[in-house]
């Protein structure tokens, strides 16, 4: 990921005409229904009814609504809100000439109380972006101290504007690993990683992250992304310490040799994954485990041309190794029955906090998934790995009214998703959700719709 601390994308804490509604009664009238399980058909003539965070009931149009605010969709789409799998708020996605160095910049935005705020700001922003763009779940996997939890707690208690955040905080790294000393402590003994473990279960994150492998800007040789960096031992000790405290556990991997050493010792969701062979399909049978598809953070290494991405050759030619990892990965998970989700790995270069729906996109182009099973995963799918479907990612009554609508179906286009026209957050409403983009950004990965 690429770390661009002190910039706010979206303009402001209330940026994109949010207007906080609480406790309001909705009867969303004449839209037709995705319900994102993973058989859904369009539904016509219902009327959802909101009443507070939940959705309360589904009825036949021309049902009483007396006492509700009616919302006239006009033939619109509402479905579930997304869910994105894998972000970092700290950075913007906007690309650069040159790294930075992320030590240096976190070091500095963590020397004092007011920095800290900035930092909490810029982290709010971003999540408020997600939200406006039509994701209604985060789920944060390495950033700055605690300000993700900080932000996730002045959500809920209704103190700021944002989506759903399961929080990671702080990662676990090792030294020279990835996100070593910026965005992850640096464990150098197995009882290490079990106490930063502690230590970041001091504020109640969601779940721990685990920095098990390197990543592509980290290799030193073509064709050998995804090194291993963490012993086997402290993965295990990690895994043991979160699991003991209830806490799934995530992990960065981008090697095979990686994917295998994370599976034997306790990890829970594989982000990124490499290409797998029977023994890996085999431990993620055996384990329960899930892999989080980042089709987003490869492509631009992969593929785009090196004067736009300013990627070195080595970089480059790494990059092509992990896009067709984390394909190969998929692809291989979906045929053996493994759950997937799919998140974008926000804060890389190109991969903005607006760009949830081009994962989708790529999920369907290039791991040959319909746009129906995208949506689907996106939604339910997603909700189910992070064990909150019981809260989310489904439009049935008793859930969270996290809601978005769009003019067209997704499932005969999912670039429909990209300019959202309505969104819903747990009962709050957004009519007019607007976000900031970067120009030169949208122009070169419309090349690879």
């Amino acid at each position: 990921m690429n770390i661009r601390l002190g910039e706010s994308p979206t303009g402001g804490e209330n940026a994109g005409n949010f207007k906080e509604e609480t406790e309001m009664k909705y009867a969303f009238v004449n839209g037709v229904i995705l319900d994102g399980t993973q058989d859904m058909e369009p539904q016509s003539g219902k009327i959802i009814l909101v009443d507070g965070e939940k959705i309360t009931a589904i009825v036949d149009a021309g049902a009483d609504t007396s006492g509700y605010e009616k919302i006239d969709l006009g033939g619109k789409y509402i479905m579930p809100g997304l869910i994105n799998m894998h972000i970092h708020l700290p950075s913007s996605g906007k690309p650069k000439k040159k790294e930075s160095d992320p030590k240096k910049l976190v070091k500095i935005m963590t020397s004092n109380n007011l920095f800290r705020k900035i930092i909490k700001a810029v982290c709010r922003s971003a999540a408020q972006m997600q939200l406006n763009s039509g994701v209604t779940t985060i789920r944060t996997v390495g950033g700055v101290e605690n300000a993700d939890s900080s932000i996730r707690d002045d959500i809920n208690a209704g103190k700021t504007v944002g989506p759903r955040i399961l929080a990671a905080n702080m990662a676990v790294s090792v030294p020279d690993g990835h996100m070593a000393g910026s965005l992850a402590y640096v464990a150098e003994s197995a009882e290490q990683a079990r106490d930063f473990v502690a230590k970041i279960a001091e504020d109640k994150p969601d779940l721990i992250k685990l920095m098990i492998t390197g990543g592509v800007l980290d290799a030193k040789v073509k064709g050998e992304p995804g090194v291993l960096k963490m012993p086997p031992e402290y993965v295990k000790a990690a895994c043991d310490e979160a699991h003991k405290r209830g806490l799934m556990v995530a992990a960065h991997v981008e090697s095979p040799e990686g994917v295998r050493v994370a599976l034997e010792n306790g990890v829970d969701t594989i982000e990124h994954g490499a290409k797998a062979d029977d023994e890996i399909i085999s431990l993620f049978k055996e384990k329960h485990a899930a892999l989080i598809t980042t089709l987003s953070p490869a492509l631009p290494y992969a593929l785009f041309d090196r004067s736009v991405s300013h990627a070195t050759e080595l970089s480059q030619f790494n990059g092509k190794v992990v896009f067709e990892g984390i394909i190969d990965c998929s692809e291989k998970c979906l045929a053996n029955g493994i759950p997937v989700g799919l998140g974008t790995d926000t804060g890389c270069p190109f991969i903005t906090h607006y760009d949830m729906w081009r994962e989708l996109v790529y999920f369907h182009k290039y791991c040959g998934v319909s746009n129906k099973f995208a949506l689907y995963t996106a939604t339910k799918r997603n909700a189910e790995i992070a064990h909150i479907d019981n809260i989310t990612g489904t439009v049935e009554p008793g859930k969270c009214a996290d809601l978005i609508v769009t003019d067209a179906n997704p499932i005969d286009d999912l670039k429909t998703l990209r300019n959202v026209k309505m969104v819903m957050a747990r009962g709050h409403l957004i009519r007019e959700p607007k976000v900031k983009k970067y120009e030169n950004v949208e122009r070169e990965l419309d090349k690879f719709l």
